[in-house]
């Protein structure tokens, strides 16, 4: 599965950005996906994920702001971002989650097994 991140850019504390991935391949649907982020010298981490049946999780530090979506007839996910802070500035990318995903414990280090390139949001004060 290739996976294209799209609809990053700079934007002003507060603003709003929504970010696409398409996916190609036909095991979209009924795979997890998920946004992770890296800003330089952090870790990478994990910003939000959905099930294949819609269920959604965020990370605390996202939680009320960013919200992910998928349209699995299109094979595209989607993170709409909202009340952007400086520190939402990073690279951007989409996963496809692994064999080891579950709902129970949907940010495990193992749940997700592919990434795209990314896409770069920067977030100005």
């Amino acid at each position: 599965v290739q996976l294209v991140e799209s609809g990053g850019g700079l934007v002003q504390a507060g603003g709003s950005l929504r970010l696409t991935c398409a996916a190609s391949g036909s095991i979209f649907s009924i795979k997890a996906m998920g946004w992770y982020r890296q800003a330089p010298g952090k870790e990478r981490e994990l910003v939000a994920a959905i099930s294949s049946g819609g269920s959604s999780y965020y990370a605390d530090s996202v939680k009320g702001r960013f919200t992910i979506s998928r349209d699995n007839a299109k094979n595209t996910l989607f993170l709409q971002m909202r009340s952007l802070k400086p520190e939402d500035t990073a690279m951007y990318y989409c996963a496809l989650g692994g064999d080891y995903y579950s709902d129970y414990d949907p940010f495990s280090p193992f749940a997700f097994g592919s990434w795209g390139q990314g896409t770069q949001v920067t977030v100005s004060s």
